[in-house]
């Protein structure tokens, strides 16, 4: 089986190499990924191209030289990086805090695993989520620049990289909040944020008004910083909650053991990231009880379900897979006369057909590198 995920996780990265990576401006030295495809001219130009999808395709890119090292995916790793930083033309940095804690994710697995240093980038970034934790606000830390809105997928990215880089105090007191404010006591599972004042579509909840919307991104992201806070901290509190989490996401989340499809535009990322996690679940959590073998078995068994079903649902489309916005659906055949991704309001929503978005294929790349990791760890 670690071949055959092993196999399945080199076709869907040559087919997002294939499709999508190109040269920045045909800058050499760079790469960077198109938005879309087939895409539209102010994609293939990178009018459009989405900061923190660029980010997931240097993650990827990470975990495909993880499973296979070479010469080529290292000087790819790089080349992503650069171009990168020369196509966000104002640095590293942006003006939202998710955006930052993905890319910042990226750069220190590139730097730790494979000695691809962008020092000077990981710290800025890291700098810029450290001090936008915000208790006497209400927060954790905003979604943006002057907004009044905490969200988990701020926090959950963010608290990741300060455990990583170090800053456990930090990490663990943004997990600490996430769970005390945005966690769902009848299901279990993680709510999308909190807001400073009312809203529509919100609801009050300690004090602030709690925008109850579910993602499955929202639930992988604090499955990764507790199991993280767990193998760093040993405080049983962290593998409890990722104990409690794990079922949670099996009881609402999925359906038969695969993880029901989030759509595409930004949305094309969220399942992916949860198999993400899950994985490092499967694979990381510490712990020899009864609990802890459950949580780890279930996790990876969602994750290597949800992967046999995207491959089985997967189209080959000049031998390379084209995988669904739906994993448990047959994916369809995106044409260049479907009504294409639009960006507003700080989101970017879907295609007609989102198996047209970049995002939906990086998530099933995702997905497959993920199946591969818990494979190798004797799962099946």
């Amino acid at each position: 089986m670690q071949e055959q995920w092993s196999q399945r996780a080199d076709a869907a990265e040559g087919a997002v190499v294939a499709r999508h990576v190109r040269r920045l401006w045909g800058l050499p030295g760079t790469a960077l990924a198109v938005v879309a495809w087939p895409p539209v001219r102010r994609e293939r130009l990178y009018f459009r191209w989405h900061y923190w999808w660029q980010a997931h395709l240097l993650d990827c890119a990470v975990d495909a030289a993880d499973r296979e090292p070479t010469a080529k995916r290292r000087r790819r790793l790089a080349k992503i990086a650069r171009a990168h930083r020369v196509r966000n033309i104002s640095g590293w940095t942006n003006n939202y805090y998710d955006d930052m804690a993905w890319l910042g994710l990226a750069l220190e697995r590139a730097q730790r695993m494979h000695a691809v240093d962008n020092r000077g980038g990981i710290q800025a970034l890291e700098m810029e989520l450290f001090d936008a934790w915000m208790p006497d606000s209400g927060g954790g830390i905003p979604w943006r620049k002057g907004d009044s809105f905490f969200n988990t997928p701020a926090n959950g990215p963010a608290s990741i990289l300060l455990a990583r880089s170090g800053r456990l105090w930090r990490a663990q007191a943004m997990a600490d909040w996430i769970d005390a404010t945005l966690r769902d006591p009848d299901t279990g599972l993680i709510f999308d944020g909190i807001r400073a004042s009312g809203a529509r579509g919100t609801t009050q909840m300690g004090g602030g008004d709690v925008d109850r919307a579910v993602y499955s991104y929202c639930q992988g992201v604090v499955l990764g910083i507790e199991t993280e806070l767990a193998v760093r901290l040993g405080a049983p509190r962290h593998r409890e909650r990722v104990h409690a989490l794990v079922a949670a996401v099996d009881t609402h989340l999925c359906r038969d053991g695969v993880v029901v499809g989030s759509g595409g535009g930004d949305g094309g990322l969220f399942d992916g990231i949860l198999a993400r996690y899950l994985a490092l679940v499967a694979t990381m959590l510490p712990g020899d009880t009864d609990e802890d073998d459950g949580a780890r078995a279930l996790a990876a068994n969602i994750v290597l379900r949800s992967a046999e079903a995207a491959w089985e649902n997967r189209l080959e489309v000049e031998d390379h897979p084209l995988f669904g916005a739906s994993w448990e659906t047959q994916a369809r055949l995106p044409g260049p006369g479907h009504t294409v991704a639009t960006f507003t309001g700080g989101t970017v929503r879907s295609s007609v057909v989102p198996e047209r978005d970049l995002s939906v294929q990086l998530s099933g790349w995702m997905l497959m590198e993920a199946a591969y990791t818990v494979s190798s760890a004797g799962y099946r």
